[in-house]
């Protein structure tokens, strides 16, 4: 069963693919689906015995391109729709146990490079409304592979926190003549006690309403919608920008940081260009080095975020964290 069920009371989209059900959890250790294939050996999602950077098709997807016809009848109040779209995973390089953060630039270079390709390719077939590239990351975000890898979804609608905050910034622009996040990053800019590390395009900083202690963001830093609107300079600061928080993160507690990684842009079906600014949000789960922060009863029952700790501290603690300096 794949379907969209409108959700009246939240007015958005909750997917159901119950064939996830049985999608890959934590494969024998001597087999990786996600690794080359090797002469003599198993066969992998990869028919190569080794690969630079590769997208595929999910196998067990939450969005499909070609879909049977809707069998719920539905009625006026409870809505159907159909789950059209496509799923991709993106593997980051051949290596099974390579740490990213150890990567050279020239491998954040490529994978910028894709993501623009995949954003660009996906973002123009006429049923897709929204590209939304991701990494989850460790198991403790409930990563059941741990070759190094990312999603993408390519979604009928768009989803509903990028709908929320670009009705936001469309609001603040139509007040007061500016795009929100470009005033969001003039105020961090002014402060600057929660700046990370910046260059000549972007700028990490940890947000001054985080609800994580070690949130990350990545703002562009002049008012650039989407990976569209991107030059080579911008993905080549983009990817150095990326490597630099990488190593800040493994080097903050000695473990490579898992987390939750989201790029927020321009929708795809050519809405909002002048209030869609392109940012990067990370989500590590750990508060501590051996404290783990749960979504629970105030998030995840009214989403009312409880951050233990103070942004501005966390932010000098990362910014103190080797490599030091801009990037």
């Amino acid at each position: 069963m794949l379907e969209l069920r409108w959700n009246p009371i939240l007015k958005k989209w909750v997917i159901i693919a119950t064939h996830r059900q049985n999608r890959t959890y934590k494969p024998p250790k001597d087999y990786c689906p996600l690794c080359p294939t090797k002469k003599g050996g198993l066969s992998t999602e990869v028919p190569a015995e080794d690969y630079d950077i590769v997208v595929f098709e999910n196998k067990f997807p939450s969005l499909k391109e070609e879909l049977p016809r809707i069998t719920g009848t539905g009625s006026k109040f409870f809505k159907y729709g159909k789950a059209q779209g496509i799923c991709e995973v993106v593997l980051f390089t051949s290596d099974h146990d390579g740490i990213m953060s150890e990567k050279p630039l020239s491998r954040y270079i490529k994978l910028v490079k894709v993501w623009r390709d995949r954003y660009q390719e996906l973002g123009d077939k006429d049923f897709i409304d929204y590209v939304f590239i991701f990494e989850n990351k460790g198991e403790e975000v409930g990563v059941t592979l741990h070759h190094p890898h990312g999603q993408i979804y390519a979604f009928p609608f768009i989803p509903p926190i990028i709908e929320q905050e670009l009705d936001f910034s469309k609001e603040y622009l139509e007040k007061e003549g500016k795009c929100l996040f470009c005033k969001t990053l003039e105020e961090e800019k002014e402060d600057g006690r929660r700046i990370i590390v910046s260059n000549d395009s972007f700028s990490a900083l940890v947000p001054f309403a985080a609800g994580y202690s070690y949130e990350v963001h990545i703002y562009a830093n002049k008012h650039l919608p989407s990976f569209n609107d991107f030059t080579e300079k911008e993905e080549i600061d983009l990817a150095a920008i990326l490597k630099t928080l990488m190593m800040k993160f493994d080097h903050l507690f000695g473990f490579v940081l898992p987390y939750i990684m989201a790029i927020h842009q321009q929708p795809t079906n050519g809405t909002g260009k002048e209030y869609s600014h392109f940012h990067i949000e990370f989500y590590p789960p750990y508060r501590t080095k051996d404290k783990l922060k749960y979504l629970a009863g105030s998030e995840l029952g009214v989403g009312a975020f409880i951050n233990d700790s103070l942004p501005e501290e966390k932010a000098q603690e990362l910014r103190n964290t080797p490599p030091e300096g801009v990037v």
